[in-house]
């Protein structure tokens, strides 16, 4: 279990491996002062927190496989830190301070926007939101979306394979790389920066690295797939009674609007009165308040498309069938801002409620209904007066199944570190075939499950992987495995 609670004092670190780390990435790349190494060393849920040797802050490529080269030699363990926006605690050193974090953000720079081939070639240290931009003003859509792509980078996008709202049409992150640069653990760099769309050499040794979580090198490099632009989109909420609706729901979506369904979310009546609460400006979408909301977005590339007649045919027709009991089309591009406002703020929300037990499952999207009513079932039974918070992305089966336990607070170490909310919901996602990692990695919070859950030989080959990549464990030790 991580050290959690108040950092103690850093420990006494090597004056020759600082200064030999400084004439890499020069005294501008380095950080040793505790006062400014603090907010690499605490996860942004602040549930981890760890110590470090120092903070290298890498300018290129070229500095990252020095840097992993002294600290091959010197046995030094490397902690890689993106955006430090994760929920599993990946990019939280331990407790020793024998590591470094090694934060890319210096490493920002889009490089190649090839439109013809629909690709960018962008550095680690991309705040995503940018490559975004750069795709949009190019006329390109770059197509994955998280709450935190103001902020979060896309090296750690691609090192815990990120979900986010466009998975339905679009896919994983997984599914947008084409390439990848990456600096192995011993130093050297392999360059697979390539733009194909077809390369059938042997191993695809992207995917070995992507959702690694930094386990097995550092990613530096890569090139992403883009998309034509969308010239329309349409967004709105349907109000819905029961998940079976919401299943029943994106099937005659589906049929009705094919493949421009881009968004379906789901969240709870639970959810949206948290958010009414702790997030400012926000406002209840209809007058009538169900148990369960639906948020779709329908986006088109050709201008002055009809998905909004389309939208709003499909949901006539779910009125019809009794699987709606009420919706609203957004009116402009500002109010389908703020009904996105209502879905992406429900994780600010719950952090200010207090301690929520938070689970980011996987289930088949035809399981779903079940899944819910069974998990819910067995958590009241076990923790009376317990508060279900469920959102989640309905198209591809991930929920966040989360959970606030009356008397339980987050300043008490003991209601934090404790895991029997998880293992009720796990178990059952086990049950159910599901998996108990969806879209936010295992880091160091959900490596017991990884245990617990994974059949011998599947954990064999990834340990295996992991000793012939990094036989030191030096390559983020303590996570993941």
């Amino acid at each position: 279990m991580p050290a959690r609670g108040a950092m103690s004092a850093q420990p006494e670190i090597s004056a020759d491996l600082i200064a030999r780390l400084a004439a890499i990435v020069g005294t501008g790349g380095l950080i040793t002062d505790p006062a400014e190494m603090a907010p690499y060393l605490t996860d942004w849920r602040e549930l981890y927190q760890g110590r470090a040797a120092a903070i290298v802050r890498p300018a290129s490529s070229g500095e990252v496989a020095a840097v992993v080269r002294l600290c091959a030699a010197t046995r030094t363990p490397i902690v890689p830190q993106g955006g430090n926006t994760g929920m599993c605690g990946a990019a939280t050193p331990d407790a020793s301070g024998n590591a470094i974090v090694m934060a890319l953000g210096r490493m920002n720079r889009i490089i190649e926007l090839d439109t013809l081939n629909n690709a960018m070639t962008v550095e680690a240290g991309c705040i995503l939101a940018n490559v975004q931009q750069a795709a949009l003003d190019a006329d390109r859509f770059f197509p994955l979306s998280l709450g935190g792509e103001g902020s979060c980078q896309i090296g750690g996008n691609l090192s815990t394979n990120a979900g986010g709202s466009n998975v339905l049409r679009y896919g994983n992150t997984r599914d947008l790389v084409l390439g990848l640069e990456v600096v192995t653990a011993d130093g050297r760099v392999w360059d697979g920066l390539r733009g194909l769309r077809k390369d059938n050499t042997g191993y695809d040794l992207k995917h070995l690295f992507i959702g690694a979580e930094g386990t097995l090198g550092i990613i530096t490099k890569a090139v992403l797939k883009l998309f034509p632009r969308p010239r329309a989109s349409v967004t709105a909420i349907a109000a819905i009674r029961s998940a079976e609706a919401a299943v029943e729901l994106l099937a005659l979506l589906r049929r009705h609007c094919g493949d421009r369904v881009s968004g379906f979310e789901i969240f709870s009546r639970n959810c949206l009165d948290m958010v009414l609460r702790q997030i400012p400006g926000t406002r209840d979408p209809l007058p009538q308040a169900e148990p369960w909301y639906i948020l779709i977005e329908l986006t088109d590339t050709h201008e002055g498309s009809a998905i909004r007649a389309e939208l709003e045919s499909a949901l006539a027709a779910g009125i019809e069938h009794k699987l709606v009991s009420d919706a609203v089309v957004a009116a402009n591009e500002q109010q389908a801002q703020a009904f996105w406002r209502l879905r992406d703020t429900i994780p600010d929300a719950a952090r200010v409620e207090g301690l929520v037990y938070r689970h980011d499952v996987a289930v088949t999207v035809s399981r779903i209904p079940e899944f819910i009513a069974t998990a819910s079932h067995a958590l009241e039974a076990r923790f009376p007066g317990v508060r279900i918070i469920c959102f989640g992305h309905v198209g591809d089966g991930n929920l966040h199944f989360n959970a606030f336990v009356p008397g339980r607070e987050r300043t008490d170490p003991r209601a934090r570190a404790a895991t029997d909310v998880n293992r009720v919901v796990h178990d059952i996602v086990y049950r159910f075939g599901g998996s108990v990692s969806a879209e936010h990695g295992i880091g160091q919070a959900k490596r017991g499950e990884l245990e617990h859950y994974k059949g011998g030989v599947e954990l064999e080959l990834m340990r295996a992987l992991k000793h012939t990549l990094d036989p030191y464990n030096l390559m983020n030790p303590g996570k993941v495995l």
